[in-house]
């Protein structure tokens, strides 16, 4: 395997559920190697969350969700309420390149691990807090996650029916981009180390991450005044554009028509190529002033077909269309993730295989495969003491009896 770009780089992982956790993913897919410090009394929420193979695991083993944003990792069980878990972990930090916490504000201040004390301890290390509002403001200390960013940041309000009560995005989506926005920083401030040999502190707001997805909806109010509303599946520059029921159960086609083109394509797909010389569809205005009857004659024709035909003989006449697909059309027979090699399967020594998602870009000079599952608690506390720490083992049994290494 060719030699991945950020091996030499070690991560100390303090991190915990989904935002951080999946940034030191991404560092940890390219080759740093992450350590990921947890305990008994401090776990990962994200090991109890599911899914999981037949009856739940015990959380120190892991599920569905934690394997997905925690391979490519090790564990180290550390308590650090106790002076000796304390004395480790800064020892690691001596030895590390990035630190990566997700907590509140209060988090990191409780552990007495705040950056000016990281930085006396490795002037060069690279500290990125995560907390959902940032370490600044007057909402600093709100406890928050991806539902309640979401509704915060005016997503949520957008999403929905217009006679209907917003519905928010069913994913995390503040997680997901405040984890992208950390693996951009964090290597920028190593880019930054290299010419200056000074690590720094990033603080990384998870709420103005997706804040920052609503670009088009504030310009439109910086210039015009209005506050966006809610618009279904429609826009006022698309028409036809919507989800249409197709043949089959519970089976939807996406449609997407910008031009007049694209519509006379469409119309001459469906066999009515009149409709398109109508006067109430000729012009794009027209067409979203008619949007209601619209919609009915096109999912009169879709629901005749399953939504996979709809889809390709749409494509191939240049019209924008997506079969609405679930989690079994991806994993058995969507033909495009399975020639592009995306789900790749690890075994778990326990759980056993699992297909995780991987990397959604392919690199022409190297390669790339999932180096081991994600790890059970502790599951290498001895390897890091030892081979990374190079501690005896009698310093190792004095903090084994100190209760440590719970």
């Amino acid at each position: 395997m060719s030699k991945l770009p950020l091996e030499g780089i070690r991560v100390i992982d303090f991190s915990w559920v989904l935002a951080g956790p999946f940034a030191t993913r991404i560092l940890g897919d390219m080759g740093a190697q992450v350590i990921k410090i947890e305990s008994k009394r401090k776990i990962d929420g994200l090991r109890a969350y599911g899914p999981w193979r037949g009856e739940p695991t015990e959380p120190e083993i892991g599920c569905g969700l934690f394997d997905l944003y925690n391979r490519n990792k090790l564990s180290i069980a550390l308590d650090l309420t106790t002076p000796g878990g304390l004395e480790i972990c800064k020892r690691l930090i001596g030895i590390g390149d990035i630190v990566v916490e997700n907590y509140s504000v209060r988090g990191m201040k409780k552990f007495g691990l705040e950056y000016p004390v990281l930085q006396e301890i490795n002037p060069g290390i690279i500290m990125i807090s995560m907390a959902g509002m940032g370490q600044t403001g007057p909402y600093r200390e709100y406890i928050s996650f991806g539902p309640t960013l979401q509704a915060l940041s005016g997503m949520s309000v957008l999403v929905g029916s217009p006679d209907g009560e917003p519905v928010g995005i069913g994913n995390s989506y503040p997680d997901h981009t405040a984890a992208v926005h950390a693996g951009i920083a964090v290597l920028a401030a190593l880019e930054l180390r290299e010419s200056t040999g000074k690590g720094q502190h990033i603080d990384l707001s998870q709420y103005e991450s997706v804040v920052g997805l609503l670009g088009p909806q504030v310009m439109d109010y910086v210039a015009n005044g209005r506050v966006p509303q809610r618009m279904g599946n429609r826009l006022p520059s698309a028409s036809p554009h919507g989800c249409y029921r197709c043949k089959g159960d519970d089976r939807w086609c996406v449609i997407s028509v910008f031009t007049d083109a694209e519509w006379q394509s469409l119309c001459d797909v469906m066999g009515t190529p009149g409709l398109s010389k109508e006067p109430k569809f000729a012009t794009v205005q027209d067409r979203v002033n008619n949007n209601d009857e619209l919609d009915r004659l096109v999912e009169a024709w879709t629901v005749q077909h399953p939504p996979e035909e709809v889809m390709e003989r749409l494509q191939k006449a240049g019209v924008a269309a997506g079969m609405v697909q679930n989690i079994e059309d991806l994993m058995l027979r969507d033909p495009q993730i399975k020639a592009r090699g995306f789900y790749q399967e690890v075994e778990h020594p326990v759980t056993g295989i699992s297909a995780l998602e991987g990397l959604p870009f392919q690199f022409s000079e190297l390669s790339w495969s999932m180096r081991r599952p994600a790890p059970m608690l502790g599951e290498h506390t001895q390897q890091v003491l030892t081979e990374i720490l190079d501690m005896p083992e009698e310093e190792i049994e004095r903090f084994a009896l100190e209760g440590v290494f719970e």
